[in-house]
C-alpha cells in the first residue's frame, strides 16, 4: 500500500491525476487505479470527482497528513545503523563554486561516513540542474536558489548566502559603487544566470544603465576578465579567487548589498531516503563551518 500512499500525496501536489502521472511515471489510468485501490482498501473517497482538478474532499484532507507521516516512519526504518549498511548510488548536481567550495570536504565526510557509497558528481548551471531534479535524473542538487517559485514536489535546503561585491581593477580609482559603475564598462555576471537576474534586479533598483563590455557566466574568468583591464563587475563573493589574491579591488556594497541563496534541491520523494538524508547532514556540516 506504500506504492498507492505515494501516489495519493503526488496527485495532492500537483493537482491532476495526469500530471501526477508525468511526473512519478505513470499513465493517467494507472495513478486513477491505484487511487481507487487506496479507497477501496480505506472505504473512503479521498476526491470530489468532478471536473479535470483532483480536489480533496474531507475524508481526503484528513488522510494527507496520516500518509506523509506513514511514508516518513517507513524511510526512518530503512536508516543503517552501520555505515558499511549505506550502500548504492548517489547522484549529485552542482554549479562550479560550489564543486570547489562546499563540495569535497562534503564528499570527504560521506566516503568516512558511508565508504560503499558511490557518489557521481554531474556539473552544471542551475536551470539544466534543477529540471534534472524535478525529472527524477539526479538525486539532489546544489544551486543557486532561482527567482521564480519551484515545483511543489522539490524540497530546498538553504546552505550558505553569498553577498555580492563590485570587483575593479587596481587601476581604477574610487570606492562609491553606484559611480563606479556609472563611469566604466562592465563585465556583466549572465543575464541568463540565477546569479545574474539578481544583478540585473539590482541594476534597475539602482536605476543604472551599464556599458556592457562583455558577457558570461563564470565567476573565475569574469574575475580574470576585470583584472586584465576589460571593465568592472557585480559578483558573488564566493569560489576561489577570494582565495587566490586576484589583483583586483573589491569594494563591498554596504547597505546595498544583496545576496545569492545556495539551496540543496531535491525532491520531496528522495530526500528522506537514507543516503540522500546522509548526504544532506554531511553538506550541512561544512555549510555551519563556513
Amino acid at each position: 500500500m506504500l506504492r498507492e500512499l505515494k501516489t495519493f500525496i503526488a496527485v495532492t501536489r500537483h493537482g491532476t491525476f495526469a500530471a501526477a502521472g508525468m511526473h512519478i511515471g505513470l499513465t493517467q489510468s494507472a495513478v486513477s487505479a491505484q487511487i481507487r485501490q487506496l479507497e477501496q482498501a480505506l472505504g473512503v473517497q479521498l476526491f470530489d470527482r468532478t471536473g479535470r482538478q483532483a480536489i480533496l474532499n474531507a475524508a481526503g484532507i484528513r488522510a494527507l497528513p496520516l500518509a506523509r507521516e506513514i511514508l516518513e516512519t517507513f524511510n526512518r526504518m530503512a536508516v543503517p545503523v552501520d555505515a558499511n549498511e549505506y550502500r548504492g548510488e548517489l547522484k549529485v548536481g552542482a554549479i562550479t563554486t560550489v564543486q570547489t567550495g562546499l563540495l569535497p570536504q562534503a564528499l570527504i565526510r560521506l566516503r568516512q561516513m558511508a565508504p560503499a557509497v558511490e557518489c557521481k558528481l554531474v556539473p552544471g548551471v542551475s536551470l539544466e540542474l534543477l529540471s534534472q531534479v524535478d525529472a527524477g535524473e539526479l538525486d539532489q542538487a546544489i544551486i543557486i536558489r532561482p527567482p521564480f517559485d519551484l515545483p511543489k514536489e522539490l524540497h530546498v535546503q538553504v546552505l550558505r548566502k553569498e553577498p555580492f561585491v563590485l570587483i575593479v581593477p587596481h587601476a581604477v580609482e574610487g570606492d562609491n559603487p553606484l559611480q563606479l559603475l556609472n563611469a566604466h564598462p562592465h563585465v556583466r555576471y549572465d543575464r541568463a544566470s540565477f546569479g545574474g537576474r539578481l544583478v540585473s534586479r539590482f541594476l534597475r533598483e539602482q536605476k543604472l544603465e551599464v556599458q556592457v563590455a562583455l558577457e558570461l557566466d563564470e565567476l573565475e574568468a569574469i574575475v580574470k576578465m576585470v583584472e586584465c583591464g576589460l571593465g568592472i563587475s557585480l559578483i558573488p563573493h564566493a569560489g576561489l579567487w577570494p582565495e587566490r589574491a586576484a589583483k583586483i579591488r573589491v569594494i563591498p556594497l554596504g547597505e546595498m548589498t544583496f545576496h545569492r541563496e545556495i539551496i540543496l534541491l531535491s525532491r520531496y520523494s528522495q530526500r528522506n531516503l537514507p543516503v540522500p538524508q546522509l548526504f544532506t547532514r554531511c553538506l550541512m556540516a561544512g555549510a555551519d563551518d563556513a
